[in-house]
């Protein structure tokens, strides 16, 4: 009897008792602010489809054009399996130590790197009135693309890095050169088509 009289007292206390105070060091923090995502609603609409099934990703630039990119190696053909074997062309710089690569997308639209599962930072803009994509992956510093929709289910990609100089070149330059490689690459594309 006593040990029930006991628990009765103890519940009827702890009904009694005030809830601790919440403070700031208990209550959780307030979720993150949501980013607002770019959708395929938001991409900029192409002016017009210009399909890469024929092109040789190496004629895309030309010797001049190259030059001016301090591009000066011969391009060499190759096919790039991360973009379901898209024909690619890399040219190196001697002078630069930097390498452009075109790689012709034909598996998929530029805008998958605006998915979540891209998992890279991104900025949209556009490229002769083209929709683009300056990529940049999170950690690695020493590379930079843009993604150029040209048509559906197509992109032309470029990538623009670092050839192994003795002073590593800055993301931003190389996103600046990746830049200047894909409106001399559009410009040469739109000429010939």
């Amino acid at each position: 009897m006593r040990t029930t009289a006991l628990l009765v007292v103890a519940v009827t206390l702890a009904g009694c008792t005030a809830a601790p105070e919440t403070s700031s060091l208990t209550t959780p923090p307030p979720p993150p602010p949501t980013t607002p995502s770019v959708s395929r609603m938001d991409f900029p609409p192409r002016p017009r489809a210009l399909p890469l099934d024929d092109v040789d990703p190496c004629a895309v630039l030309t010797a001049d054009q190259r030059t001016s990119l301090s591009l000066d190696n011969p391009p060499s053909a190759y096919l790039e399996p991360s973009f379901g074997n898209a024909k690619a062309c890399t040219i190196r710089g001697t002078k630069s130590g930097n390498v452009a690569r075109l790689a012709l997308v034909l598996v998929s639209g530029a805008d998958v790197w605006l998915s979540e599962n891209a998992q890279v930072d991104y900025t949209v803009s556009t490229i002769e009135g083209f929709p683009a994509i300056t990529v940049r992956t999170p950690d690695v510093h020493d590379v930079c693309n843009v993604e150029i929709d040209v048509a559906e289910g197509q992109f032309l990609d470029v990538m623009f890095r670092d050839g192994g100089n003795s002073t590593a070149v800055q993301q931003d330059h190389l996103c600046l050169g990746a830049q200047r490689v894909a409106e001399a690459a559009m410009a040469s594309l739109l000429q010939k088509r």
